[in-house]
Formats: C-alpha cells, structure tokens, sequence
C-alpha cells in the first residue's frame, strides 16, 4: 500500500464528502478509492470513516488523523515544490477560473500576455459561471463577481462592476424609451434565463430599488446572446456592463433609465490561504490584478462617455 495515495484518496474522499466524489477528483475508479480508503484503515487498526448512503462521516479517531496527514501532505507538497525551483523561479500549471464573458472579454487576453511574459508557466482557464469549489476542484485563481461568502480564502478586489439596461437605438426610435422602471411591462424585454425564469428586474440601487416583473419576447442562457439580440433591436436586454460596454462605445446599444442608478458588485481575485505561496501563483496575482482593474474602469468609462450623436 502506497501510504501518501492513501493520504490523498481520503482527503479526497473526506474535501468532497463521498467516495464517489473523490473518484472524480482524481479520475480513478470507484472500486480502487474504496479499496485505498479500506486498506488504510486496515493498516491503522481504525475506522476512519462511517459510509453512509449520502455521504461520508470521520470518526474520532479519523478526524485526528485527516489533521495530521492534512499537514504531512501539505509538508511534502512544499518539499517537492521547493525542489523543483517553484519557489525560486515562477513555474509550474495553474489552474484558473472566471465566469464565461468577463472570462472570453477580459481574462483570456490578460493570461495570453501572463504567459508570454512567464514562459515556464502554464495555465488552465475553465470559464463557468458557476462558483467552482477551489478547494474540491484544485483551483489556484478565481475570478469571482458579487459579494463574497465568509471563508478561509483570500480576495483581492479589483473593481465594480453594475447591472445596466440597454436598447438599440433602432429599438429606442420605434418604440420610444422607458420614463420609470414601470414601463418596461409595456416593453419587448430580453432575459438572461436558461430552464429556470429569472423576470424579475431589480431596477436602482440601496433602498429606493425597486422590482418589475417582465414579460421576454425572448429568453437566452448566455451573456453574449443577450447582447446580440439586443444590438439586433429585438427589445430592452438587462446585463452587467462589462457585458455591454464594447457596444454602448460603439454605439450599437445606448443606456435605458440609465438617471435610476443600478446595484454595484465587487470583481474579486480568490485564491486558498498557503503558508508558502508559490512564486507562479505571486506572479499571477500580481500581473493579473492591475490588468484587470484597468480593464474594468475601462468599461465604466464607456457608459460614462458623451452619448452618442444621432445625426
């Protein structure tokens, strides 16, 4: 028996609360986990683990020793770095994410300069618009919108980014532009929804917000796809600004009740807490998160720019 597989099988299996999990984190069959986990616990003389039907329970004894093999992993993970030049030099693969959009717009073009500046690093950019668990997954980075959860993890802030409403000004000629968030309900509106109805438009922001519930002409599940119907006139799309800003500066699309104020939500960069940080993961913080912030003023100051002329 392979005593740090075993280790890192039940850390697996305990980070993602089943043995099934642990099997897909580490892309190894269910039968060989479960076997790791039990010969381990043989070796011991003590049940680690209480297998139930949903998910796994540590013992006493197994949570003393998840501590302890928590930290001989960690030592030993910092040893093979320090080794391999990760600590003197940045090298080695990170594995970052970011929602799709912010991800394709802003992110991607930011980590294609990362790697030409840092030859010896490599990334891994994963765009979703679900919050992947850094932790279960193995994420270094992650690009995170909106107000942050208390956890153990670091944020660094990089910016505000807020909801807008934007029309075509083709849309806004034929049927005239909104007074008050009221009058969106006699307006063709697009909405940002997949299987599940998300047509309830929080309009301003603090507590003289209110809320309209739309009726889409047209309903799609990705950011990108709003904008296009939008700029394509079909009706009033709300998106955040980053998603809007290239063609508000083009003027293809033009701010509605813009004068009502809209919520602002933080962009943060989310890593784990190491006691040794890795010189890749410093490099990338550091290249990436003034980039980044630029990037994300950059686009405030298109919604901020004179409008466009008509004539």
């Amino acid at each position: 028996m392979d005593r740090f597989e075993a280790m890192r099988t039940l850390l697996a299996a305990v980070d993602g609360g089943s043995l099934s999990a642990a099997s897909r984190a580490l892309n190894t069959p269910l039968p060989t986990v479960s076997r790791r986990v039990s010969d381990l616990e043989a070796h011991l003389g003590a049940q680690l683990v209480v297998r139930t039907s949903r998910k796994l329970i540590l013992t006493e004894a197994g949570e003393a020793y998840v501590g302890s093999a928590r930290r001989l992993l960690e030592d030993l993970s910092d040893a093979e770095r320090a080794a391999s030049g990760e600590y003197r030099v940045p090298r080695g693969e990170l594995l970052v994410t970011a929602p799709i959009m912010l991800g394709k717009l802003h992110v991607a073009p930011i980590v294609h300069a990362f790697l030409a500046a840092y030859p010896d690093v490599s990334v891994r950019l994963v765009l979703s618009d679900s919050n992947i668990d850094l932790v279960e997954s193995h994420v270094d980075v992650a690009v995170r919108v909106g107000q942050l959860p208390d956890s153990e993890l670091v944020a660094r802030q990089v910016g505000h980014i807020h909801w807008v409403l934007v029309a075509s000004p083709d849309y806004l000629a034929r049927r005239g532009e909104p007074a008050q968030p009221e009058d969106l309900t006699s307006h063709d509106c697009i909405a940002f929804e997949g299987l599940q109805t998300r047509r309830v438009w929080r309009i301003g922001a603090g507590a003289t917000a209110r809320s309209v519930t739309i009726s889409p002409r047209y309903s799609v599940n990705t950011g990108d796809a709003v904008v296009e119907a939008a700029s394509a006139g079909l009706g009033i799309a709300r998106v955040m600004s980053y998603q809007a800003a290239t063609c508000v500066g083009a003027c293809q699309l033009a701010p509605v009740l813009a004068d009502q104020g809209f919520e602002q939500l933080p962009v943060h960069l989310v890593h784990r807490r190491q006691r040794s940080q890795p010189l890749k993961l410093r490099a990338f913080l550091d290249f990436v998160a003034p980039r980044l912030k630029l990037a994300i003023e950059a686009c405030a100051n298109r919604f901020a720019a004179v409008p466009c002329d008509d004539g």
